[in-house]
């Protein structure tokens, strides 16, 4: 190993300090969007911003996206660069600020919003999705400042918002606003899927439909049903028809995990505030990750099909909107130089052996590759995202910054 790249691995090892406070700054501030009555990102972009200030980057460009529905009127976006020795490609990693409202909190074992750390681990929300994402970039930068050593190639770190409601606001923007910042000799990277040992890498993933469904019937008292069309009774029986979806599209894929496509019913919007109302109304919503080999449009066509059921059976209207309809983009090549060099790196730095995969969800990296650029998707990561007692492993963050060091230590 060469040596400049063992003394920032030796310099990474100190830092377990470092990824206690960062954490503890970043999970007290509930950067949640306005889709889930949040404030959005604002204060957790200005910390970063704060914290970047002593690592003497070479620029900062904010990418902000207007936005009405949260107190600053725009989502935040950074793109920040640190210059190599050449500027023939640049890594780039990729991490976002938002995360998702914590959910009962009764499930919690400590309060979601305070980073606690216990065995190695640190709970909060946002910890792992995607604040180990954001921390183990500023581990890498603040690792070759304080050695003094410069990569081979330049670094930057797109850290974004919106990536929990479909980067229409985050990344999406920013490769609207910045397209050439982006070019398909740079190696993108995505730590924000992965698996708990760090060996797989992210290089297909499935179609997304988020599915949005508003009942409509006749609100009445409860004691009085016949006066009245119950909606959410409609809406339960068209989560009950919609699972015919997996019998629909049953096809099977080994590449994926889970390899099958899957229609999940989600969310649900508060209808009546009493026991005692039928209510006349009811939204509901699903989340459908598609394996590639079928046509969205067909898959809409039979949802359209089932609400009509609905409606036929039970004499009320439904309102079927997508909240997101993302087809698959094409795969990036298992074989492309950034694969083979997180390859070389897990083995190098972690002794394992990390192979290119395809994914059951959706990740930012779809966007890259939907613009010609091959983008991975790569972490160490014990999946609690989104869950009660979400966690970070204080190894993985900082194993993860070792990877991103040997990556841009390679000529």
């Amino acid at each position: 190993m060469q040596k400049p790249l063992r003394l920032i691995l030796e310099r990474l090892n100190q830092y377990t300090d470092e990824v206690i406070r960062l954490q503890k700054l970043l999970t007290c501030i509930p950067a949640i969007g306005p889709e889930s009555d949040g404030k959005g990102e604002a204060e957790k972009s200005a910390l970063i911003k704060s914290i970047l200030t002593d690592m003497q980057i070479d620029e900062l460009i904010e990418v902000n996206a207007p936005d009405s529905r949260v107190p600053s009127g725009y989502r935040p976006n950074m793109l920040i660069k640190l210059n190599g020795s050449a500027n023939t490609r640049t890594l780039w990693i990729m991490s976002h600020m938002d995360v998702v409202p914590p959910g009962e909190s009764s499930l919690w074992h400590s309060d979601p919003y305070e980073a606690v750390v216990r065995d190695g681990r640190i709970y909060g929300r946002g910890t792992e999705d995607n604040q180990q994402g954001i921390i183990s970039s500023l581990l890498l930068i603040k690792a070759l400042r304080e050695t003094g050593i410069t990569p081979c190639f330049d670094i930057g770190l797109a850290i974004v918002s919106d990536e929990e409601n479909g980067s229409k606001f985050g990344i999406e923007h920013v490769l609207k606003k910045h397209p050439d910042r982006f070019r398909k000799e740079d190696w993108i990277v995505i730590p924000d899927a992965g698996n708990e040992d760090g060996t797989m890498i992210e290089v297909a993933e499935k179609s997304i439909l988020w599915i949005k469904c508003e009942i409509r019937g006749k609100q009445t008292h409860g004691s009085t049903p016949e006066k009245g069309i119950n909606a959410h009774f409609a809406g339960a029986n068209l989560i009950v028809q919609m699972d015919e979806l997996h019998r629909v599209y049953d096809a099977s894929d080994p590449v994926y995990d889970p390899p099958i496509s899957t229609f999940s019913v989600t969310r649900k919007e508060s209808n009546v505030d009493n026991i005692n109302t039928i209510p006349g109304s009811d939204v509901i919503y699903f989340d459908c990750r598609i394996l590639p080999e079928y046509d969205l449009n067909k898959v809409k066509r039979q949802v359209q099909a089932y609400a009509a059921q609905i409606e036929n059976r039970f004499g009320v209207e439904i309102r079927l909107s997508m909240v997101q309809d993302v087809p698959a983009p094409p795969p990036t090549p298992p074989d492309t130089p950034v694969a083979i060099a997180i390859q070389n790196a897990v083995r190098d730095i972690l002794s394992r052996d990390a192979v290119s995969m395809g994914i059951g969800g959706g990740t930012v990296a779809a966007l890259f590759r939907s613009a010609g650029l091959p983008a991975v998707c790569w972490c160490t990561v014990d999946d609690t995202l989104h869950g009660p007692d979400e966690y970070s492993k204080i190894e993985n963050t900082i194993n993860d910054a070792k990877v991103f060091a040997y990556l841009c230590m390679q000529p």
